[in-house]
């Protein structure tokens, strides 16, 4: 089957062509052809991993142009890596679909939303099945297209519109490093292909200085991509996209593509143990300050979004380690379960007509049995309890960590944890446990928060969905509610719930070391990436043990009231504050980059007004003057044209006579 793994990708692009021409019309007969779409391309994603498991990587390639005496190829492989990829890829983006289908089935463009979904399923798949690092590079902008597409989907919001420019700025300042790391690499190596790269590597065809050069500028990309400080501030302004664009792009898969590059760059960053220390700082303070602005922060979406960041640098600090297996071990179990906890947030805010303060909720558990159920276990799996996916993973992060990195990263690693199982389970606690706090559910007045104002947006507008809204009170993306209460969603919601916490539960048995570590087995078999670092039993205990501090903490201040909920802002207000405002990196950017940019542009603009066009305007205007004063001259009497005609000649005459000396 590896040889039709091509189509892999093909099924989610017909989908998108199919919605592109024809969506209108189709109206919500959308939904059941993307779903379709993924449902193909992740049953063929099954069968290329089954045969990939104990067999050889597949390549097929075509020539695609020739630079002097290098051939740049194009086509498609299949790697234990990228086997394993496009199964996250293509089950999340499938279960991402069918929750669309219940949540955005009143939105008027949602044929525009399941277009969108299928162009970035088929271009984070060709990203993945990529033989090279220019196809890669090619996919890897269009994925960053999708993105601003999503980011933006409720463009008529200036909120949205905002975040959607401010994420595609941001990750193309990586962009530019990593293109220019590609640049630098086919002028030493004269291929892009990732074997070549490799056998260039072993064997010194690059110096140290070269090799440390080119992995920090391809790193800068994976920084952009991959939300890592300093870059990191686009991603929880992605949040104002609807909330299955949340789960399926800035958490399970786009955001994990730079950590995917390292990964299939691997061999050349374990070159350069400069490019590793680097990579594995930036990962170990990318951690632990996003856990720490998830701390004090209200909204659901975005207290995900600083998870979904602290999570990266966990995965980032792994291979900076020298944990390949942990980090992208991590990756997917991560998928798994924080699709299932940004999915689970989507059906809470459904549930709640699109409030999304947490100060709002409260009280939901009994309510909404599924969403409660399945988002504890997720939030279980990110903390890292045994025997969910998350703890199978973050213990490998940590050994890594403990084994080839130093005490700082570790403690490091140690804290962010702690910080990791506080955060979710305050976000656990304020949400389903207690009283529901949300006030009328029936009363718009009182719906302001993204997706609602995202609504109204759409009805002033006029693009909206039903001239009826005002008469029938009814909300985006939700049925009637007769009782003052939230209640469980449709089944279209829930089952993709529970089909991830099934996941978030099981997932982290395929590297166990009881099992023998299958998955690290597979994916190193026939690469040399180092010695895998196993962790012993007792750093198992201290992991859970960290864990398990965390939700007391939260428990004991936010279910038993032990400890005030301001005790700590009321102690420490300016750190609260510095917390709260995203260490004022915002601010920083705003004053030190865009501020100066928009005054340079400015000043250009005035030069350009003033002086470029100035000049052109006075040369117009002198031809014109002269012109309409010569004109005046013109007065159509043809005694007048034959006089100044022989006057003319005898004056031409003479001079001609002069020059020639005949009058001398």
């Amino acid at each position: 089957m590896m040889h039709y793994a091509w189509l892999i990708p093909v099924f989610p692009l017909i989908t998108f062509l199919i919605l592109l021409v024809a969506g209108r019309v189709l109206k919500e007969k959308v939904a059941y052809i993307g779903i379709a779409g993924l449902a193909l391309s992740f049953l063929l994603s099954v069968l290329v991993l089954l045969e990939r498991i104990g067999g050889e990587t597949y390549t097929y390639v075509l020539n695609w142009m020739t630079v002097g005496e290098n051939v740049v190829t194009m086509g498609y492989e299949v790697t234990a890596l990228n086997a394993m990829m496009l199964i996250v890829v293509t089950l999340v983006s499938l279960v991402v679909h069918i929750f669309s289908k219940e949540y955005m089935k009143e939105d008027d463009r949602i044929h525009v939303f399941f277009a969108y979904l299928g162009l970035f399923s088929f271009s984070m798949l060709g990203l993945v099945l990529a033989p090279n690092i220019l196809q890669l590079f090619i996919f890897w902008e269009l994925v960053g297209l999708c993105s601003f597409l999503l980011v933006g989907f409720w463009y008529f919001k200036p909120e949205a519109a905002a975040a959607a420019k401010k994420a595609f700025l941001i990750t193309r300042i990586g962009d530019v490093g990593l293109l220019i790391g590609l640049v630098l690499l086919f002028n030493r190596v004269g291929s892009f292909n990732y074997a070549e790269i490799y056998t260039a590597v072993e064997m010194d065809q690059l110096s140290a200085p070269m090799i440390t050069t080119i992995a920090l500028l391809i790193f800068l990309g994976a920084v952009g991509k991959s939300a890592q400080f300093p870059l990191h501030v686009w991603l929880p302004d992605a949040m104002e996209g609807p909330t299955p664009v949340s789960a399926l792009i800035h958490a399970a898969t786009m955001v994990a593509a730079g950590v995917y590059l390292i990964g299939v760059m691997y061999p050349l960053f374990l070159a350069s143990s400069t490019a590793m220390t680097v990579v594995a700082y930036t990962g170990a303070l990318t951690a632990l300050f996003a856990a720490t602005m998830a701390l004090v922060n209200n909204d659901i979406k975005r207290i995900l979004a600083y998870s979904t960041i602290s999570q990266l640098g966990f995965m980032i600090l792994a291979l900076g380690t020298a944990g390949y297996v942990a980090g992208l071990f991590h990756l997917m179990t991560h998928a798994f379960f924080k699709a299932l906890l940004f999915l689970g947030a989507g059906s809470v805010i459904f549930a709640v007509h699109h409030r999304q303060d947490i100060r709002d909720m409260g009280g939901l558990w009994g309510k909404m049995k599924v969403t409660s159920v399945t988002f504890l276990i997720g939030s279980l799996a990110i903390a890292g309890i045994f025997p969910l996916a998350g703890f199978w993973s973050k213990e490998e992060i940590l050994a890594s960590t403990l084994i080839n990195g130093d005490g700082f990263l570790f403690l490091i690693a140690l804290v962010t944890a702690f910080l990791t199982a506080f955060y979710m389970f305050r976000l656990f606690f304020k949400t389903f446990t207690g009283e529901f706090k949300g006030g009328d559910l029936n009363d718009p007045t009182e719906e302001t928060f993204n997706e609602q104002a995202a609504w109204e947006a759409t009805q002033s507008a006029e693009v909206g969905l039903d001239a009826g809204y005002e008469e029938r009170k009814v909300y985006p993306n939700h049925q009637e509610v007769p009782e003052n209460e939230p209640r469980e969603n449709a089944g279209l919601m829930t089952f993709p719930l529970m089909v991830l916490a099934v996941l978030a539960v099981i997932a982290g048995f395929i590297n166990a070391p009881f099992l023998g570590h299958q998955l690290e087995a597979f994916l190193t078999a026939g690469l040399n990436v180092g010695t895998q670092p196993h962790g012993a039993l007792w750093l198992a205990f201290l992991s859970v043990a960290v864990a398990v501090a965390g939700i007391s903490l939260a428990w004991a201040m936010y279910v038993k009231g032990f400890i005030r909920e301001d005790f700590f802002s009321s102690k420490a207000p300016s750190i609260h504050k510095l917390f709260q405002n995203n260490y004022y990196l915002d601010d920083i950017y705003l004053a030190v980059f865009v501020r100066p940019t928009k005054e340079i542009s400015l000043l250009l603009w005035e030069m350009d007004k003033t002086i470029v066009d100035g000049v052109i305007t006075l040369i117009g205007s002198l031809t014109s003057r002269s012109g309409k004063a010569m004109g005046k001259h013109q007065d159509g009497q043809l005694q007048t044209y034959g006089l100044v005609t022989v006057f003319g000649g005898m004056v031409v005459i003479g001079l001609a006579f002069a020059v020639r000396g005949y009058f001398g």
